[in-house]
């Protein structure tokens, strides 16, 4: 395959997770990823400290009066896990809504979930 020339790097730098509570969304997300409590969590956007070259923001838009929240309804991208069952236990233990079960395909097993705010996240085993 032939590379075109482009100033755009081939590489996700962040994603962003558009919510309604910074501070709630924070905390429901450190829980899930088990992460500490966060301490300082101001307006506009909070960066979780995740693993790996790819960012995890939230943002609130509290500095833009125009912006109408809406949650995704189709995953924004998923998380990567070792065991897909043990993953939704969990997520059932800490009464997280499911809105796509478990489907394998080969060795691939995902599921969807929602965030507080309604946005459709994955959990994947690859």
């Amino acid at each position: 395959m032939n590379r075109v020339l482009s100033p755009v790097s081939c590489k996700v730098n962040n994603v962003f997770i558009h919510v309604t509570d910074l501070k709630k969304a924070a905390e429901w997300y450190s829980r899930l990823l088990g992460l500490p409590t966060p301490e300082h969590v101001e307006s506009p956007v909070y960066n979780l400290p995740v693993t790996g070259e790819t960012g995890l923001t939230l943002d609130d838009h509290a500095f833009d009066p125009d912006f109408i929240f809406s949650p995704s309804k189709h995953p924004l991208f998923n998380f990567l896990v070792t065991d897909v069952d043990e993953a939704y236990e969990f997520m059932k233990e800490n009464d997280i809504t499911i809105v796509r079960e478990t489907e394998r395909i080969g060795d691939v097993a995902f599921f969807n979930f929602t965030d507080e705010d309604g946005n459709v996240l994955m959990i994947c085993n690859c």
